[in-house]
């Protein structure tokens, strides 16, 4: 093989992990915003804690927000609105007027009425376009300014309630008739005008708008100039009125200079340095602590990808909208990582994601201190994820935590009450229900990374699986057995912290290789015909190690987790058959030992180790002759010393006190096996 090729294959695990570091570095960074950050921090309304600050270049004092709305709602209300008046068109009304005066009141004989009543209605007409009429009424004030153009040209500036609202023509007839001496004939007068009335002023949008806009386009942003060297604030002082707005400009103005085209490389390769140390930090933390976890690349894999996918969520909340920034569910990441690894990484991941969240957020050190608190709230609280109840009082407990920390938050930035968001209590509660999603998030992790969480372990336990079954109908007194040292081994791994839910799973398949060959093992022979009489030593030693091998197979076939599949190879270590070595060395001393050995591996964690442990103390129990306390104390006591002696726990994280808790655990246990009684004095 090429010796470039040897290297690298030799050197893959660690090249990847390099690729994973390098791509999740870039990628955190890609999703931070680029803008500088302004090194000082100051309230509204709190002394400045930094030295004397002084201009470090010339800027202009920006008007806030509320000036310059001030300012745009001053300009629309002084801003001309233009209408056009078609004068052809009440010159056309008027002419048209006498023609249905006379079909309206030809009734009246009389001569002198008739030009009575011509003349009045002709008064009317003439009132009613005095400015112009509108065909419906528009949102401006009555004393608002309008310009009246004629032939595109300003002619005068009238208010706007001069102008007559055709939809205002029955009631504004009605009263001038009800008024005259002329209420006999309202309804002629009535039926005249909505025929002859037509509006001839209309809103002339486009230019109205176009000059809005150019005097919105002259507000200046700026009040004043502040020039470099100038003293802007003591150490000291209160920051508020002009100080505060000075402040606030200098950092917009520090954000907008400091992020050029000729500083985007620095600020950028400053940010990829922190984000690589922050990761970097993790890597070392799981190469010195959790070192099974680091040699496995899913694993890493799958805590980079949370911890980026909790970077990207939060960036994609705070350029939607940053108000919404407490209803991201940050706590699913130590819950995730708690119900797949320990609680330790969990917070130690947690943390990692808070700094770089750091980078994102407003009042960054409040964020911070609300997420780690809550982290380590979760972190504390939530035990047995697989019970539904735990995860909701959990929930509950960190949105608690959420609310007292922002009040007493709130409390000491404002003095007060007064002004508390209340909608952000809403946004805590949303996001304890948003963490509920956790449960179906660590199944489809469960797939898609092939991990196992103590939900499953929960299915995996149950005794009416399809696999246990079988086991239970080819070989009763290897699922007996199982059953016995699940029991042990789950009372251990409590005594002394380990995880009882592995251990007891761990337990009820570590001789599912049995089913192969299920009459050459003792548990299993009810005829008191035993096949090993036919067999040489060698072989039945060979059958008795295989059962691991068909163990495995077994497990892999039925798609068991990986984490139960170790109990089945570690549960013997490299120890011997011990009952066919012994007959072989009646037999001859010129043998090979590794024939009677089995493959291994040893236990490497606590719980294979209490596995072993176990297997070895319930199988070996069986015979026991007239078992006492103090048989059985030194029964467990012989047994545990030999592994030790073998060195089979070399590679367990287990120590030597741990070792004496799982004894005294198993002595108890099998002294109510047996039902022994306390021996009194006679």
């Amino acid at each position: 093989m090429d010796p470039v090729l040897n290297k690298f294959y030799r050197n893959h695990n660690l090249l990847y992990k390099v690729f994973l570091f390098v791509a999740t570095t870039f990628l955190i960074v890609y999703l931070f915003p680029k803008s500088g950050t302004f090194r000082y921090s100051f309230e509204k309304g709190k002394p400045w804690q930094s030295e004397n600050l002084y201009a470090p270049f010339d800027f202009a004092i920006q008007k806030s927000g509320v000036e310059l709305e001030e300012e745009r709602q001053q300009i629309f209300k002084e801003s001309p609105v233009f209408f056009e008046v078609d004068t052809a068109k009440v010159t056309q009304i008027l002419n048209s007027y006498k023609t249905v005066f006379e079909r309206s009141f030809f009734e009246v004989t009389a001569q002198q009425l008739n030009d009575n009543l011509f003349q009045f209605g002709r008064n009317i007409l003439s009132e009613l376009y005095a400015t112009g009429v509108l065909a419906e009424s528009y949102n401006f004030g009555n004393e608002k300014i309008i310009s009246i153009l004629i032939d595109n040209t300003q002619s005068k500036t009238v208010a706007y309630n001069k102008f007559f609202v055709q939809t205002d023509l029955k009631p504004f007839i009605t009263s001038k008739i009800e008024a005259s001496e002329y209420v006999e004939f309202l309804p002629a007068y009535l039926s005249l005008f909505f025929d002859v009335v037509e509006p001839n002023a209309s809103y002339n949008v486009s230019l109205s708008e176009s000059a809005l806009k150019e005097r919105i386009g002259r507000i200046v942003p700026v009040r004043g100039r502040v020039d470099k060297g100038t003293l802007i604030i003591s150490k000291g002082e209160v920051v508020q009125g002009d100080k505060l707005s000075i402040l606030k400009s200098l950092e917009s103005e520090y954000e907008s200079q400091v992020w050029t085209e000729a500083n985007y490389v620095w600020i950028l390769a400053a940010y990829t340095v922190l984000v690589a140390l922050a990761l970097l930090m993790l890597l070392l933390f799981l190469r010195k602590y959790r070192v099974d976890i680091f040699t496995n690349n899913t694993k890493v894999t799958f805590i980079f990808f949370n911890i980026a996918l909790m970077v990207l969520l939060t960036t994609l909340v705070v350029n939607y909208n940053s108000a919404y920034i407490y209803a991201v569910p940050l706590c699913i990441l130590p819950l995730v990582l708690k119900a797949f690894f320990d609680a330790r990484l969990g917070l130690f991941a947690h943390v990692v994601t808070v700094l770089l969240l750091g980078f994102v957020v407003a009042n960054n050190y409040e964020y911070m201190f609300l997420q780690i608190i809550a982290g380590i709230v979760t972190i504390l609280t939530v035990s047995e994820l697989y019970k539904r109840a735990n995860l909701f009082i959990s929930v509950g407990q960190i949105t608690l935590i959420y609310i007292i920390s922002y009040f007493s938050f709130f409390v000491i930035h404002e003095g007060s009450i007064d002004g508390l968001k209340w909608e952000n209590f809403l946004l805590f509660v949303l996001c304890g229900l948003a963490t509920l999603f956790v449960q179906p998030l660590i199944y489809a992790y469960e797939k898609l990374f092939g991990l196992v969480s103590d939900v499953s372990l929960l299915e995996l336990s149950d005794t009416n699986s399809k696999l246990l079954k079988e086991l239970s109908d080819k070989a009763p007194g290897t699922f007996h057995h199982s059953l016995n040292v699940a029991n042990l081994a789950e009372a251990s791994a409590n005594e002394i912290g380990a995880n009882a839910m592995l251990v007891r799973v761990g337990a009820l398949y570590h001789d599912i290789g049995k089913m192969s060959n299920p009459t050459y093992f003792t548990e299993n022979q009810s005829t008191g015909t035993n096949p090993h009489d036919e067999l040489s030593p060698k072989e039945s030693a060979q059958i008795i190690v295989n059962h691991v091998i068909s163990g495995v197979e077994i497990a892999k076939k039925n798609k068991l987790p990986d984490r139960v599949v170790d109990f089945i190879r570690t549960h013997h270590g490299t120890s011997y058959v011990r009952y066919f070595y012994n007959k072989q060395m009646e037999i001859t001393s010129d043998f090979d030992p590794s024939d009677f050995m089995y493959n291994g591996p040893k236990p490497f964690s606590k719980e294979t180790a209490i596995l072993m442990m176990c297997d070895s103390v319930e199988a070996a129990s069986k015979s026991l002759k007239d078992p006492t306390s103090t048989k059985i104390n030194a029964f467990v006591d012989t047994i545990v010393a030999h592994q030790i002696e073998d060195a089979q726990f070399l590679n367990a994280n287990i120590t030597f006190k741990e070792i004496e808790s799982i004894k005294k655990v198993l002595k108890h246990k099998l002294a109510n096996m047996y039902h022994l009684r306390i021996e009194y004095p006679e």
